[in-house]
């Protein structure tokens, strides 16, 4: 799968089985993310791969975050503030999306999750003070699963067309298609 195949056919998943992540697979993610690009190539990144029932139980207590109970693997991404103050945000959203769109040409399902309480993953998976937590990361096989509420979502909010999300030259400036 290409790229831009992996990044029409990714969705949120929400329901996970529980097959393991072979190793291998799991690497190439982390890799992948890695391999991302940062301001100044600071890398002010760090990911915890949390496998343990109990501690992803207890990340699934957030509002809607219940699923992550589900998922074989959550990856909590946290940026280093301190080393880089003002791109670190920025730099860890980057590597998190390489981490999708690999797991995508992977098979293996994602769903990015900002519903967390920060100072209670910090303290229960011991986060330095100078790391945030950015967002967490479910990882695994998807589950096919009848999900009402998400089919009517994305029915009733289809994606924008391009026209309406993209300008040329300033806001609201029309592609002049005699230019080449």
């Amino acid at each position: 799968m290409d790229v831009f195949e992996a990044v029409q056919v990714r969705r949120s998943v929400r329901s996970y089985k529980p097959t393991p992540i072979p190793r291998e697979k799991l690497e190439k993610i982390l890799e992948a993310a890695r391999l991302a690009p940062s301001a100044m190539n600071l890398q002010p990144w760090h990911f915890i791969v949390v496998t343990d029932a109990s501690k992803r139980e207890k990340l699934a207590e957030a509002p809607f975050a219940k699923f992550l109970k589900e998922a074989p693997v959550v990856i909590v991404a946290c940026g280093n503030q301190r080393v880089s103050p003002k791109w670190y945000m920025i730099d860890v959203a980057i590597a998190m999306q390489n981490m999708v769109l690999t797991a995508t040409g992977e098979g293996l399902g994602t769903c990015w999750v900002g519903s967390f309480n920060e100072r209670e993953v910090k303290e229960m998976l011991k986060i330095p003070e100078e790391y945030r937590v950015i967002a967490l990361l479910a990882l695994g096989y998807p589950r096919r699963k009848l999900d009402i509420q998400s089919r009517i979502l994305h029915l009733v909010r289809r994606r924008k067309r391009l026209e309406e999300i993209v300008s040329y030259e300033e806001y609201g400036g029309k592609l002049d298609s005699k230019k080449k």
